[in-house]
């Protein structure tokens, strides 16, 4: 029987949300949370009979229309107003991967009873999920606070029978619909949203932490296989090893430099190219450096873990419920400011494994060491690979335009009410084209890689040989110049598909 995950049963962390999806558990509330529920909405729904007071976006307008009363009778409508008008988004899609862990990040911040959502809204909202029933989303239209409003807007309109889902298939694939449609083949019927609940579910940011949750997975990743590519390079370039000597690193003891150093080391042991006499004192940076760079990377991942890891577990609507304490507050918890400026960061940081893979292309390419130019017999007839390093510098220079920090920026809206806001959604979306284009150069890196390291009479150690016949066996040695787009493609999917075991992460 398929393992069933309780939300609000332990901690969520990244290493979590990793096994949800990619073992696609099921999940459901624990007794505990539903509990908690039930208990906020009931407090909400007895607060409306006896106050009429002005609750903003509960018997309010929103935004700058928060003054403006709403009748009791007109609340849920207001709600479900809310819900549609704010369905803005544009550009495009979200993945489906993205937008499967925003709907685990919305039920598990509904889930701590601090919302006053209906017991079924989440109920839906966890059918979906477990169904792989994924709303149609778009990446622009959030200003990364108020909440990611747009983004979630599309989220929920399919509780209201509104907008389109793609619904996995028997061929794991995906058919898009009509929500309307599916409502009708699962027999479901709209949710009629209460006091609250639209802003319950648009409030938040958890388009911003899905996107950032996505690209920290994929950062340990491309961080870990930095170090592997970085170091057949090394070998393939007859690098020296003596500077990931621990001795080095202790005396400037960074945690990401000592693990890096120490990842390398273990990469070579047994290399039979480092028992080799060198002809050379010290080799270049982008090879001596790489504890140093692609340390700082990994202590940059580390930091930006720890805000994320905080967020997920966080509620982050507005106004926040606190039934015990018989309190309704409005305040700024879905202001994405720690996540604008983490993911900023973390694009900074990863970038840089681009920036250092592609300069180390570039030296295996130049005919040095023994190398034969452009990693290719008869250079001139053939231009071998040339033009793949023209290619990661390409990217290497459009992924330092994506570094401008888009957290630098804020644009006023809502008639002057929300005046500052985090453009963390700009933040989130430009990382992942970051993460992508890093993937990329690594994996143009790894075939100049793999291509020098056969020109070597030696052997590397018995870890990278294997790794390298695993590679051989999707792209084989280039003899002449053949069409290399095929070869980057497959290389990238190589990357794609390599599972790496989470100690090493």
């Amino acid at each position: 029987m398929l393992e069933i995950y309780k939300i609000g049963e332990s901690f969520l962390s990244l290493s979590e949300i990793s096994r949800i999806i990619s073992e696609g558990l099921k999940i459901e509330l624990s007794s505990k949370s539903e509990k908690k529920v039930i208990e906020c909405r009931n407090y909400l729904d007895e607060k409306m009979k006896i106050s009429d007071d002005p609750i903003y976006g509960i018997n309010t307008g929103f935004g700058s229309l928060c003054n403006h009363k709403i009748s009791d009778d007109d609340l849920g409508k207001l709600q479900k107003n809310l819900v549609i008008s704010h369905s803005c988004g544009t550009g495009d899609e979200v993945p489906h991967t993205v937008v499967k862990i925003m709907l685990l990040l919305k039920i598990q911040s509904l889930s701590y009873g601090h919302s006053a959502v209906q017991l079924i809204t989440i109920s839906r909202l966890i059918e979906m999920f477990n169904k792989n029933i994924l709303p149609v989303i778009y990446q622009q239209g959030s200003l990364g606070a108020s909440g990611d409003l747009a983004p979630l807007a599309h989220m929920s309109l399919v509780l209201l029978g509104m907008g389109k889902v793609d619904v996995l298939n028997n061929e794991n694939g995906f058919d898009r619909k009509n929500t309307s449609d599916v409502m009708c083949e699962m027999g479901w019927k709209d949710i009629q949203l209460k006091s609250k609940e639209g802003l319950a579910l648009l409030n938040g940011t958890q388009f911003m932490v899905a996107y950032g949750v996505w690209s920290l997975l994929k950062s340990q990743k491309l961080s870990y296989l930095s170090d592997l590519i970085g170091t057949i390079s090394l070998e393939a370039f007859d690098g020296r090893n003596e500077c990931f000597d621990e001795l080095i690193h202790l005396v400037r003891p960074h945690k990401g430099q000592i693990s890096t150093a120490e990842n390398i080391r273990g990469l070579l042991e047994g290399s039979e190219i480092q028992k080799q006499e060198k002809e050379h004192v010290q080799d270049p940076y982008s090879f001596r450096c790489m504890p140093q760079v692609h340390g700082a990377t990994k202590d940059v991942i580390s930091h930006v873990k720890s805000v994320f890891t905080t967020e997920m577990n966080s509620v982050t609507d507005n106004p926040t419920v606190f039934p015990k304490e018989d309190k309704i507050i409005s305040g700024g918890n879905f202001h994405g400011q720690p996540l604008a400026m983490s993911m900023d960061y973390l694009a900074l940081a990863i970038s840089e494994l681009s920036s250092i893979s592609e300069r180390r292309t570039y030296q295996l390419i130049s005919g040095l060491r023994g190398l034969p130019a452009f990693l290719v017999a008869d250079p001139g007839l053939n231009s071998g690979m040339m033009i793949p390093q023209y290619t990661a510098a390409s990217i290497v220079s459009q992924n330092k335009q994506l570094c401008m920090p888009a957290s630098s920026d804020s644009i006023v809206s809502s008639n002057g009410q929300e005046d500052h806001v985090s453009m963390g959604a700009n933040a989130a979306t430009k990382l992942y084209k970051v993460i992508e284009n890093v993937e990329r150069v690594l994996a143009i890196e790894l075939m100049n890689a793999v291509q020098a390291i056969a020109f070597r009479k030696n052997t590397s150690s018995v870890f990278i040989e294997n790794f390298i016949d695993t590679y051989r066996s999707e792209v084989s040695f280039l003899d002449e110049d053949r069409l290399l787009h095929t070869d980057i493609q497959k290389s990238i999917s190589f990357l794609q598909s390599l599972e790496i075991d989470e100690e090493l992460l």
